[in-house]
């Protein structure tokens, strides 16, 4: 047997380690704080360097997550390199895994030069390994999928090796500057994964700034090892596990015994249930693959058209986006450093306005002639409400771990990560602990993987633009361009719905937040509302046609040409953008409740 067929035989076996790996380091750092809430309790004492413990485990889910990406290539790309096809697909795909994987490379390098340079500090090797291990899998992981087969890929590899001895040889400086940055845009373009575009301009432009290279991989462990940040892959967990279960079918089946029986019903569960989902998720677009099944049916069901019920599910989820534990909330307030606390009260009332507008909608749009569904049945929704009690008591585990003062926010996330794996493993026994639950731990790692991994190259592109004084310029050619504060927001949300058109929210947060920051505090634009005016245009985006990536989700889910799921939206995006407005210019909304709490 030749060395490339025994390969192909083996690599099953190795993808399952490699999944294996990821969950039980992942599964490692949602158990460290949870041990040390226990013998805090039960001993006084607790784990010596914990903090540490859990951050560099939280920088290994990362980049195995991210190598786990590359491999099923899912790393974050822009929205509209869905629209390359034909005879330019194969093209495209050649050049963005080629400049990719020159990119991971030279981070792999950054990498290397960093660990020689801390190793004398005493940093533990093991602790720093993740970085040049995971950019070496992802390198070489989007060298494999820049073709199909061998002949191709050597070029790729070739083209690969030839940009990253140009960019090491030559001094980033003129033309040769503006040409490698044109590259770069070019192949993100061509569906290179953000990361290349992120890392690869902070490389070009910290190096013509007599920077070292190994910056870039300082910022990306500096980042990665936050204090806060453990969080989000721990809530992101819960809300995986939650929607791998049948849980969402008992919530439905709970709000639809409360409320299918009023006219719009189905629409009221349909928010209830998309949005309950979307908070714990962080994602709208794995809400609609994760209950389009369950509630179209009890749509149509209740006499929606066709058109109206595929609308309402693409768009109700939106309103999670902004309640707590949502990862995009926890996102943009580590990047744009605003209070966790502060930013989960303060969007619960723009999410209500958002629900409220959604839930209109949806009652408006059921016909009138239809039937109003079956008699109200107190059994019923007893016997719901027993079997869905431990989904909705799941956001009461974050409130009182912090409230009660045994928690700090991370092991707060922990404990709802571990409250979720109860109901699904032992309470319901919908997953199997050995079975189901390291192929969705690994899942939810590979989305936090691309996530944690765009985030960390980011923000050696931010640290330029602040040395630099981009944002000073920005916000001094804004203010003399727009003089008024609601203008500016005007503005501001022009950008970002077409921001979030083509971008994910991830990405547009890591981007445009240490951007858009200093301008909200120049026209005394409260942090807390500027940032729900930030997520809500985003999510917003993701409903705009016509490269919405919900859209394409909604698309896929249904197996609707996607010009239909473009007109089905449209009503519901003018509704949304409705509420959009109210949340942007009546601030109080934002800001009331938690000046109440402080």
């Amino acid at each position: 047997m030749s060395a490339v067929a025994a390969a192909v035989v083996a690599l099953p076996t190795l993808v399952a380690l490699e999944n294996a790996l990821l969950a039980l380091v992942f599964i490692g750092a949602v158990v460290t704080p949870l041990a040390e809430i226990a013998l805090r309790a039960v001993a006084g004492i607790g784990i010596v360097g914990s903090d540490a413990i859990v951050q560099h485990l939280t920088l290994a889910v990362g980049m195995l997550g991210a190598a786990v990406a590359a491999r099923e290539q899912r790393l974050l790309t822009l929205g509209i390199t869905g629209f390359i096809g034909g005879s330019a697909a194969p093209a495209a795909r050649f050049l963005g895994g080629a400049v990719g994987a020159a990119v991971a490379f030279l981070l792999l390098r950054c990498a290397l030069q960093f660990i020689q340079a801390e190793h004398a500090t005493g940093i533990h090797l093991l602790a720093l390994a993740p970085l040049p291990v995971g950019f070496a899998l992802i390198a070489s992981r989007l060298l494999w999928n820049a073709a199909t087969d061998l002949t191709m890929r050597a070029a790729a590899a070739a083209l690969a090796a030839a940009l990253c001895g140009w960019l090491i040889a030559a001094p980033p400086h003129g033309l040769f500057l503006a040409a490698a940055l044109a590259v770069l845009a070019v192949a993100t373009f061509a569906g290179a994964p953000i990361f290349a575009m992120l890392g690869g301009s902070a490389l070009l432009l910290l190096q013509a700034d007599g920077v070292p290279a190994a910056a870039v991989a300082v910022n990306h462990y500096s980042l990665v090892i936050n204090p806060s940040l453990p969080a989000i892959p721990m809530f992101t967990l819960a809300g995986y596990v939650l929607a791998e279960s049948r849980s969402p079918a008992r919530l439905v089946e709970l709000f639809d015994a409360l409320f299918g029986r009023l006219r719009g019903g189905a629409a009221l569960v349909t928010v209830l249930a998309c949005t309950f989902f979307t908070c714990f998720t962080g994602a709208s677009g794995v809400t609609i693959l994760a209950l389009g099944g369950l509630v179209m049916p009890l749509l149509a069901s209740a006499g929606y058209r066709p058109r109206d019920a595929l609308g309402l599910v693409t768009g109700a989820g939106l309103p999670g986006v902004i309640l707590m534990p949502a990862l995009p909330l926890l996102l943009y307030a580590i990047v744009a450093r605003v209070g966790i606390e502060d930013m989960f009260i303060g969007g619960l009332l723009p999410a209500l306005v958002m629900f409220a507008v959604v839930a209109a909608w949806g009652v408006w749009r059921q016909p009138r002639r239809s039937a109003t569904g079956t008699a109200f049945s107190w059994q019923r929704v007893r016997a719901a409400l027993r079997a869905a009690k431990w989904e909705l008591s799941l956001p009461l585990a974050p409130v009182a771990a912090l409230a009660s003062g045994i928690a700090t926010p991370v092991e707060a996330a922990a404990v709802t990560a571990l409250y979720a794996l109860v109901i699904a493993t032992l309470v319901h026994r919908d997953l199997s602990l050995t079975r189901d639950l390291p192929r969705v731990v690994a899942e939810c790692g590979l989305l936090v993987g691309g996530i944690l991994l765009v985030l960390g190259v980011a923000l050696s592109l931010t640290n330029y633009m602040v040395d630099a004084e981009v944002p000073d310029r920005l916000v001094e050619w804004v203010r003399q361009s727009i003089h008024s504060r609601w203008a500016f927001l005007l503005a501001l949300n022009g950008v970002l719905l077409l921001a979030g058109c083509v971008m994910d929210i991830y990405t547009a947060i890591v981007v445009l937040a240490p951007l858009v920051t200093p301008l909200g505090l120049a026209y005394g634009v409260h942090p807390v509302h500027l940032g729900i005016v930030f997520l809500a245009n985003l999510e917003l985006g993701y409903l705009t046609p016509p490269v919405g990536m919900n859209l394409f989700f909604s698309a896929y889910r249904f197996g609707r040409p996607i010009g239909e799921v473009f007109r089905a939206v449209l009503p519901l995006f003018a509704a949304l953008a409705g509420a959009l407005v109210v949340v942007t210019y009546w601030p109080w909304l934002s800001t009331g409740l938690p000046a109440l709490f402080k």
